[in-house]
């Protein structure tokens, strides 16, 4: 073999490993925001309270010590604010997705508390009774529409060529991303109510997650989760 060949095999041997790598995602939760802790239902507005700026400094501080790649966050407010906080202890690229926003919740109960007597019939029967894969209260993100984005997010994030990303959502969509990680195509609504009920979400938790190429065509597609919702 010349050496011309052997330099062509070498890269492409250094090259299909470089692919087939591991990656390694770390998924926070945004800080906490003046409107959480006002108990109120937030839309896409929304900016962190003194508490959720000191919350996103220290996941800052966490994140740096693990040579972190790349950010990719939500493009709401309360979720770049996090981001720009991190991002000062990181010094990374950031690119913004819409596949990260959080779920639409229905107009109902938008700006409204959640003890509010409407407000807390209306999430139970969306979120924590058992119904049909398409019910739909109103004008919300229904099951089938918010599990369809969380596959798309994760076709996203799989092509994304960095060992070590962080990602910055919310608290309903992480969990139906993680859900998807661990269902795939088993997923249905009474499902994902069962875990989302039992799984709360801390505002700057870390949920950290895998992708291992090699096995994309293994029953959960690739995808590991190593742990959740981490507080510091």
């Amino acid at each position: 073999m010349s050496p011309l060949s052997i330099g062509i095999t070498t890269g492409i041997a250094i090259g299909i490993i470089f692919l087939m790598r591991p990656r390694r995602f770390y998924i926070v939760r945004h800080g906490e925001t003046l409107l959480n802790a006002s108990h109120i239902k937030q839309g896409a507005e929304g900016r962190l309270s003194e508490l959720g700026k000191q919350q996103a400094g220290k996941v800052g501080t966490r994140l740096a010590l693990l040579h972190i790649q790349e950010i990719i966050a939500s493009p709401y407010e309360r979720t770049r604010e996090t981001t720009a906080i991190i991002n000062k202890h990181l010094r990374v690229p950031i690119s913004y997705s819409p596949l990260l926003v959080e779920r639409r919740n229905p107009s109902e109960i938008i700006g409204k508390n959640r003890d509010d007597h409407t407000v807390v019939r209306i999430v139970d029967q969306m979120d924590l009774a058992y119904h049909e894969d398409e019910y739909r209260f109103s004008d919300e993100e229904n099951f089938i529409d918010l599990r369809d984005r969380a596959r798309k997010c994760l076709n996203l994030l799989a092509r994304q060529g960095a060992h070590t990303t962080c990602v910055i959502t919310h608290h309903v969509f992480l969990k139906m991303l993680l859900a998807c990680m661990l269902y795939r195509e088993r997923l249905h609504a009474s499902d994902y109510a069962k875990l989302s009920f039992f799984n709360m979400v801390d505002n700057a938790g870390i949920s950290i997650c895998e992708y291992h190429p090699w096995l994309r065509f293994s029953r959960t597609c690739g995808w590991k989760v190593v742990s959740f919702n981490e507080t510091i």
